[in-house]
């Protein structure tokens, strides 16, 4: 059989350094800036989902991508596309339970019906494309949700048929876009999964790392003594350069999105978000609007090759770390080129960071084109 594929097995590989003064990126459970233990060392950590989201959200922001709606609320959501095709409310709200109904494990229906209060257990991600196609076969059956939704045993197979119909990120405005690249798991209608094409490593800092604590007061304008502070509090941060990996499957993200009809937009508006993305935690009283300091980026075939920073680099003579964390992550990636020989699949490489006129724009359109060689 012949693979109609033209990019599989191509992917595109970021390694990227960026560096933050004051910040705390992802908290934890304590609201302590994220860490972990890397080559016996403390590390400033950012998860991986934290900064995926950051990504997604950002895509809509620079590109106008439509993104899915990622919601527990699935009756609301249907009733209110129901509703915009002309079902009156009460004919809404049973559509979108009909829906909703799909998702609700038998242990929470049992305590629903005791309570009166069960809801949807899955997190189901909607392409808008996806919510107007259910909303529609309801309304062909004039918001008869017994019509649409027949097999009481599995009623996912008959959701699962109006979904596989979709084509999400095949319009002008790239619809759910995000899903394709991030991916959808649906236990209750495997047939809906849609494998993510982009991976995403932890961003780790290059160096050891330890959190710091700030104290703060905040001064009331109007009180009766006018004295001291009327709250005290502490907070902890830290500063880092961080490395991130985010390696980018072509070949899946093809056979995701049907298609390359608008695949350099899509691999367009990914490599913009990755840019401008970060993630909101503090930003308020920490900023940390920091781009990326240096990047090497690759077009290639072959197995991923992220780097570890196992050995914590030291600062260098003027005291930051990321100089000599640039020339570590230089020479390691071109050894280990050297090392997997023809098994490396080098297509094309970009550096981003040193040449001043070599912007964002020119390595997006150098991505663009590469992936096509």
């Amino acid at each position: 059989m012949v693979n109609q594929n033209p990019y599989t097995n191509k992917k595109i590989e970021f390694h990227i350094l960026q560096s933050f003064p004051v910040t705390c990126l992802n908290r934890d459970d304590v609201g302590a800036p994220k860490t972990a233990m890397i080559g016996g060392v403390s590390r400033a950590r950012v998860s991986s989902q934290c900064w995926k989201r950051a990504v997604r959200l950002a895509m809509h922001e620079v590109s106008g991508v439509e993104l899915g709606t990622r919601t527990k609320l699935l009756s609301d959501l249907v009733a209110s596309a129901c509703k915009e095709m002309g079902a009156t409310p009460e004919q809404a709200k049973a559509c979108g339970d009909k829906i909703e109904q799909i998702f609700i494990k038998s242990d929470s229906k049992k305590k629903g019906d005791e309570e009166g209060d069960s809801k949807a257990d899955t997190l189901m991600f909607l392409a808008p494309a996806e919510i107007s196609l259910i909303a529609e076969k309801f309304k062909e059956c004039e918001f008869k949700p017994e019509e649409v939704i027949k097999d009481a045993k599995h009623p996912e197979k008959d959701l699962a048929k109006i979904i596989e119909k979709s084509k999400f990120a095949q319009s002008e405005t790239l619809d759910g876009l995000d899903i394709a690249l991030f991916g959808r798991m649906v236990a209750q209608a495997p047939t809906m999964n849609v494998e993510a094409a982009s991976s995403f490593a932890h961003a780790i800092s290059t160096h050891r790392v330890t959190n710091e604590v700030e104290f703060f007061t905040a001064v009331a304008d109007y009180s009766k003594d006018n004295q001291g502070s009327a709250h005290m509090g502490s907070l902890e941060f830290n500063a880092a350069t961080y490395y991130r990996y985010i390696s980018l499957d072509l070949g899946q993200l093809y056979e995701s999105l049907g298609g390359d009809q608008f695949f350099p937009q899509a691999v367009s508006s990914f490599i913009k978000a990755l840019y401008v993305a970060v993630p909101s935690a503090r930003q308020t009283t920490q900023a940390g609007a920091c781009s990326w300091d240096f990047a090497e980026v690759f077009v290639r075939k072959g197995q991923g090759m992220q780097l570890s920073f196992e050995t914590p680099i030291l600062k260098d003579d003027n005291g930051g770390f990321l100089s000599k964390s640039k020339e570590y992550m230089k020479n390691t990636l071109a050894k280990k080129e050297k090392l997997s020989g023809s098994l490396f699949g080098l297509i094309k490489k970009f550096e981003f960071g040193e040449d001043e006129n070599f912007s964002i724009d020119n390595l997006i359109d150098g991505v663009v084109a590469a992936i096509k060689e």
